[in-house]
């Protein structure tokens, strides 16, 4: 692991990995919102599924400046969180700069590689989010064909999985053909946002069809909810011709 390398800027902490790579932000005055818009767009995974109680667990592998996590813990305390960070620095820094909290009763912090933990794990969950990455933005074997056979494995029927694809080498087709062919093409792709980054859904066993009023209605809740406003990113869909008939499926 590089230097880790605290930075700020017009409001906004920063989390690099001793290069100009931003692996988390946070602005300082509003510490539990999400700052970056690729966390916000990994979010739409909570419009996915009907149930209110989703996600009753969730796995985040990568932590960051926790910005996700912490979204999680403040909106959805019905929600188990474990997350897995393989640098123990990242976790203190993210106790130290960016207000992770300590309450091992719903937030379970394991030092482990990602790969290696997925593998071994008999566990399943509701919400897998993957994002991590090295000092390059290279997500090493986060992107393999064994490691999404796990996290699939690893998924209950109505499981959701998102993976922030910035970084993959060539762009991100490779990847997101690795995913399709995982699980069996119950994969999607939103359009890139503004930041570069490409956020691919897949579904467990069960696929996802849900029209697209009905996201918008999801989406609207969440927003009371949360504060966070995904309406922009389902236009963006919508425009992008992801949802044929109005209807998004994976």
């Amino acid at each position: 692991m590089a230097t880790i390398d605290i930075r700020e800027d017009a409001g906004v902490r920063t989390l690099h990995f001793g290069s100009d790579w931003i692996q988390g932000a946070m602005r300082i005055a509003r510490p539990w919102n999400l700052e970056l818009e690729y966390t916000k767009e990994m979010m739409a995974s909570l419009l996915l599924r009907e149930d209110s109680r989703f996600p009753r667990k969730a796995l985040l592998i990568g932590l960051g400046a926790a910005s996700l996590t912490k979204f999680l813990y403040r909106h959805f305390p019905q929600t188990q969180l474990t997350v897995v960070e393989i640098e123990p620095a990242v976790v203190h820094a993210a106790r130290q700069f960016f207000k992770l909290p300590e309450d091992p009763a719903r937030l379970n912090i394991v030092i482990a590689d990602g790969v290696d933990f997925i593998a071994s794990n008999n566990k399943t969950w509701d919400l897998i989010l993957v994002d991590g990455f090295d000092a390059d933005a290279r997500p090493g074997a986060l992107d393999s064909e064994p490691f999404y056979l796990a996290a699939r494995a690893r998924l209950g029927r109505h499981g959701i999985l998102a993976v922030n694809l910035l970084g993959r080498s060539r762009g991100y087709k490779a990847s997101l053909a690795r995913l399709a062919d995982t699980f069996e093409d119950r994969v999607l792709a939103f359009p890139s946002c503004d930041s570069g980054n490409v956020i691919a859904f897949a579904a467990g066993s069960e696929p996802v069809r849900v029209e697209l009023r009905d996201l918008r209605d999801h989406a609207l809740a969440l927003k009371a909810r949360t504060g966070l406003n995904l309406l922009p990113t389902l236009s963006r869909v919508e425009g992008a011709k992801t949802c044929r008939r109005g209807v998004l499926e994976i």
